[in-house]
């Protein structure tokens, strides 16, 4: 009998950026990319794998936003919004108003549609969320930016609003157990047991 050939598993392949830089509009043409995958500044960027606390708060902070938000405006999840042609981030949530949606087979968002975008932070996107997306979000106009953070097993929102003035965030407050606004409209989400959406 002849000998067995041992099956080795093919190599990953990368997509070669082109020498200007994907663009925005790749992310629809580009086979094989991983799900949630963004565009930052021309480049791709590839998430690790959600762990238990960022589906938890997602949904929960999902559900919250969907029974509270006047009937204007729809809750989204991890699409995208198309900034300029370099850069096509991905938030967890978005609040958009209902007349951008265009339909099933829509991939993106145009910021002025925008009311809110979420972030829930992950050790691979600390910086992106703390730092590079919000200053993306403020300059392409998002009006609101919560960012979600998982400190010591609690969830604890941290709430920005746009200033029109400079046109960057101001802090709107920290809210911890629960998460009561009057604004981008009136909600009241308990964040004390986000495995209870389980």
């Amino acid at each position: 009998m002849g000998a067995l050939m041992s099956v080795v598993p093919p190599e990953p392949t990368w997509p070669v950026p082109p020498e200007r830089g994907w663009i925005a509009d790749d992310l629809d043409r580009l086979p094989n990319l991983p799900p949630h995958t963004e565009l930052i500044d021309g480049n791709l960027v590839f998430v690790s794998p959600q762990s238990n606390f960022h589906v938890y708060a997602i949904r929960l902070l999902e559900f919250g936003l969907v029974g509270a938000r006047p009937s204007h405006l729809a809750v989204l999840r991890e699409m995208t919004v198309t900034l300029g042609t370099r850069d096509r981030p991905e938030p967890d949530l978005l609040v958009v108003r209902r007349e951008a949606v265009t339909g099933d087979r829509q991939t993106t968002y145009r910021p002025e549609d925008v009311v809110l975008a979420v972030e829930v932070v992950s050790p691979d996107s600390e910086e992106r969320d703390r730092e590079l997306k919000p200053r993306k979000y403020a300059g392409a106009g998002f009006p609101h930016y919560w960012r979600v953070e998982n400190e010591s097993g609690e969830l604890v929102v941290h709430v920005f609003e746009r200033e029109a003035a400079t046109g960057t965030y101001m802090p709107m407050g920290i809210h911890r157990g629960e998460l009561e606004l009057e604004q981008p409209f009136p909600l009241a989400i308990d964040l004390t047991d986000p495995q209870r959406w389980l």
